[in-house]
Formats: structure tokens, sequence, C-alpha cells
């Protein structure tokens, strides 16, 4: 299928989280209706779809009835099970496309891509053993960080290694997963550039965000970034030549260390992402409508950026701000209908916007 869907028909989402929760609203706000598809009960997109199946990835009749009310799939997570997508792409369009899924679901693979297009990543090896770890540790020395090669996000499956002393803790917190170490970057900024490419091969990109994290999770996005204007055509070129050699359609996330020397990538993702969430008051086309209106087929959107735009992601506890929040000028609240707080989870964000 290579035609614009058009008004009222069904997009399909894999995973029912708040990602696929702000895609739903953007698809509404264009016409179209999203069919959710999501293990779990009761999830927050799950509010504002017109349908939603509950099953599990293994399950092959449910995974058959959803695509058949659907006219295109796509996704808001990126660990989504092979089988599932084996039997999904025979029935539908898969957009993003396979390929962008298995490059980012493994961490080496990823970094394989990525150099063979000439990018720059950290120093990189892959750990199974102890033996593997310290032959690792001798060429790229310490610190460095241990992760699992997938499934890892939000700091989670990740370890650092200060000090050789603590490189037998980090191998155990694997529990015999795969693994790579990564060499410390000496960056002065973490950015993001948010772009998508569309049916017929055009590209867009906004404007690079600078990231701020804590204990692993964004916790602020901020644009425009300090970038040189050298460093800013350079983000938005390596996310371009990415989107390309994928043959990708829809949004993807590139994450970059800034250095003195250049631009390093950190990771892709192949779906809209966190520190994406500014467009949603910075733009007239937001990142979920932008996703939406690449994989129906329709034109590209105008990403341009109106006002500067602060993003702060609301984590566990954070909810408790929201009455607050709600009275400050300039501040858009964006919930995400979760019904427990816990440390780590997120809630929801705000964005507050400077003209």
């Amino acid at each position: 299928m290579t035609e614009a869907l058009h008004t009222g028909a069904v997009i399909g989402i894999l995973g029912g989280g708040q990602l696929g929760r702000m895609l739903a609203v953007a698809a509404a706000r264009l016409g179209f209706r999203c069919h959710i598809y999501e293990p779990a009960a009761n999830p927050p997109a799950g509010d504002v779809a017109h349908a939603v199946t509950t099953a599990g990835y293994d399950d092959t009749a449910a995974l058959a009835a959803f695509a058949a009310a659907v006219d295109v799939v796509t996704y808001e997570f990126e660990n989504i099970p092979t089988a599932a997508l084996d039997l999904l792409e025979t029935l539908r369009p898969i957009r993003p496309n396979r390929r962008a899924l298995a490059v980012s679901q493994d961490r080496i693979a990823e970094k394989e891509f990525l150099t063979g297009l000439g990018l720059r990543v950290a120093p990189f090896q892959a750990v199974t053993t102890a033996a593997d770890l310290d032959a690792a540790m001798a060429r790229i020395g310490l610190p460095a960080i241990l992760k699992t090669t997938r499934l890892g996000y939000d700091g989670k499956g990740q370890s650092r290694i200060m000090i050789l002393a603590e490189a037998p803790a980090a191998l155990d917190a694997l529990q015999g997963a795969a693994g790579v170490l990564e060499g410390f970057v000496p960056f002065t900024q973490e950015v993001s550039v948010i772009a998508a490419r569309g049916l017929k091969g055009e590209v867009a990109a906004y404007d690079p965000g600078e990231n701020v994290h804590r204990g692993g999770i964004l916790h602020t996005t901020t644009v425009p970034a300090r970038l040189t204007p050298g460093f800013r055509s350079d983000a938005v070129l390596t996310a371009a030549r990415i989107l390309n050699a994928l043959d990708y359609v829809g949004v993807l996330g590139v994450e970059l260390f800034v250095t003195p020397e250049g631009l390093i990538v950190n990771e892709i993702a192949p779906r809209v992402h966190n520190s994406g969430h500014w467009t949603q008051n910075g733009c007239a086309v937001d990142q979920f409508e932008q996703h939406i209106r690449a994989v129906a087929g329709w034109p590209l959107g105008d990403g341009s950026r109106h006002a500067d735009v602060t993003m702060e992601n609301l984590i566990g506890d954070d909810i408790a701000r929201v009455p607050a929040l709600a009275r400050e000028r300039g501040t858009a609240l964006h919930l995400y209908g979760k019904a427990e707080a816990r440390p780590g989870r997120k809630m929801g964000h705000v964005n507050r916007v400077r003209p």
C-alpha cells in the first residue's frame, strides 16, 4: 500500500503507553481512528483510542484480528517480539519498517550500523563473560558503562564501572544477558534531534533540543539548544542520513553527545521520543502529528519552531505538583492518566513556553 490513507482509516498502534496516547490524540485531530494493541489492561492510550485489543504478543489469533481491523501498523516502543512482527508484516504495512526495529533493538547492531554510515559512536565492545569484560576494560579503559544489549531504557539495564572493583557487580547485574561495554564520552552537552521521513522520501527535522538527565531518566529538554550553527546543521544532517539509510517512514529520535571534536551518536529511537514533547507547544505540527502524517502517507508538516520551550518530565511524586503547575503562566500540562505514581514512572510533562 503506497497511497495516502483517507479520513476515517484506522491506524494500529503496538503499545498502549503515553506515547501511544499522544499519537492517538494527534490521529483524531486528523480524522483517523486508532486501535491499540497492548498486553496490559487499562493502558493510558486506551482512554483516547477508538478500540483496544488486550492480548499478549504471542496470541496469534488476536494479532491477526488486530491486523484485519486496521489499515497500517505502527508502534510506540521498539522491543516488540520478532514473532509478532513476522505475522503482522504478512497482513499489513508496518511503519517504520522492520529494519529500523532490528537495528535499534540491539545496541551492538545499532553501533555497527551507525559506524557503517561514517558516524561516530562511543568506543564499545561486546561482553558476555568475565574474561570479555576484562578485555573490554583493558581496551576501552575506565570509567565505562556496562549495558544489556537489549531491553534497557531510562537507566535500566545499565551499570557504571568507575573502578575495577565495581566490575564483578556490574557483570552480575546483567544476569547472564548479552552486554556491551561503552566508554565514557567527555561531552559538553547532550542534545537530540527529532526528525521524520515520509512515504515518498521527504525529510523534515525539528530544532535540536538540549537534554538534562537525572538518574538515567530525561529531566528537561530545552529549545533552542546552545549549539553553534555548524553543530546544529551537523545534528540535523546526521538524523537525515540515518533516516535515508533505513528507508524509514515516521518519526525518529537521535540522541547525540556534543564534544569539542564533533558530534557522537549515543543512540537512536525508532518512534516518537520523550525529548520531542516540546513540539506540542512550540510548533504548529508536533512530533505526534508528524508521525501520523508519515505513516498515513500524508505530506509532512512544517516543523518550524514558533516559540522557545522547556519541557520538564513529571516523574513519580512530581504529579503532586500539578495544582501549582496549573497556575503557572505559559505552562502547558500534559498528563498521562496513570492511576499510580511510582518512583521513576513518567506521569506527565509540562511545556513552559517562552515567546
